[in-house]
């Protein structure tokens, strides 16, 4: 039996798209043939951050090789073939728009050698070339070893992984991945390259609430994330992108939000986005410059 669908509370407002920075982002888009993760993902952001002249971009196709319960983005066994210029793509898309900061994320690709990590480190090279001036932050698989080295080598100036959820929900997620999967990843991208080139980058991961978890599962997720060396946590509220996907279980109250946004600065975070819209890239670039303001504090 399928349970009852919660009706959205007040708070719960997504605005319409408008105005001619919007249309200027979306004609840019489609000139050089670019995914974003605003579209693939049916992000709620989409209109406040595109009218704002920002966009996520999704690297690697829009085919994922994994099925979570909560995500959107469509989902095969293989996905298209890499692009070998898709870096500079969104580079010349970046430079259009007059980005000083961009973020980079992608679908799953187990179906590739090395599994896309050597498309991020191109990209990233690739974006960096064209405009040396630029802040990227990536949004990776749970990439670890040979995989992460790449990446970090390219220089990316904040690598983010979610682990999305607490331990105990994360079947919502598809099976080859996991909280100490996750968990390895961050801990790999916040250490310092073997050839002591170039900066560490800021690490970031981020939790949908409202899918069942607990006040006391968040605040251990906090000090997990803590102990593995994230600087910047991003908490927002899981709306069902369609009725495929698992229903949500609660809506999270905007003083709740706040609430755990205190938690988590007590805890060492140098960095806190916590509101009901927030995603992993939402405001992204004031996330950055605030870890690193109250790092170099």
């Amino acid at each position: 039996m399928t349970a009852p669908l919660l009706p959205k509370p007040a708070w719960i407002k997504v605005p319409f798209p408008s105005g001619d920075t919007w249309k200027h982002v979306a004609d840019t888009l489609l000139k050089h043939r670019l995914h974003t993760v605003c579209d693939e993902a049916r992000c709620p952001n989409k209109g406040e951050c595109w009218g704002a002249g920002t966009a996520t971009f999704m690297i690697l196709g829009d085919v994922c090789t994994r099925s979570c319960r909560f995500c959107a983005v469509k989902s095969d066994r293989y996905g298209v073939p890499p692009d070998a210029e898709e870096g500079e793509r969104i580079a010349r898309a970046a430079e259009e728009l007059g980005l000083t900061y961009l973020v980079l994320t992608s679908v799953d690709r187990d179906d590739l050698a090395g599994r896309g990590a050597d498309c991020f480190a191109a990209c990233i090279a690739a974006i960096k070339g064209r405009l040396p001036e630029i802040k990227v932050e990536v949004l990776i698989p749970d990439y670890t070893g040979a995989e992460m080295a790449g990446i970090l080598e390219a220089g990316p100036d904040v690598i983010a992984h979610n682990v999305e959820t607490v331990r105990s929900l994360q079947w919502i997620r598809d099976h080859r991945a996991s909280f100490d999967k996750s968990l390895a990843t961050l801990r790999a991208a916040g250490k310092p390259l073997l050839s002591g080139k170039g900066p560490v980058p800021a690490v970031k991961s981020s939790l949908l609430l409202g899918l069942g978890e607990t006040e006391g599962e968040v605040l251990q997720t906090m000090d997990e994330l803590r102990a593995a060396g994230v600087t910047i946590l991003v908490m927002g509220q899981y709306l069902q992108p369609t009725r495929r996907q698992i229903p949500v279980a609660e809506y999270v109250t905007p003083e709740r939000f706040d609430a755990y946004a205190r938690a988590a600065r007590e805890r060492g975070f140098a960095s806190v986005v916590s509101s009901p819209f927030a995603r992993t890239s939402y405001h992204a670039f004031e996330a950055a410059a605030a870890a690193g303001q109250n790092h170099a504090d």
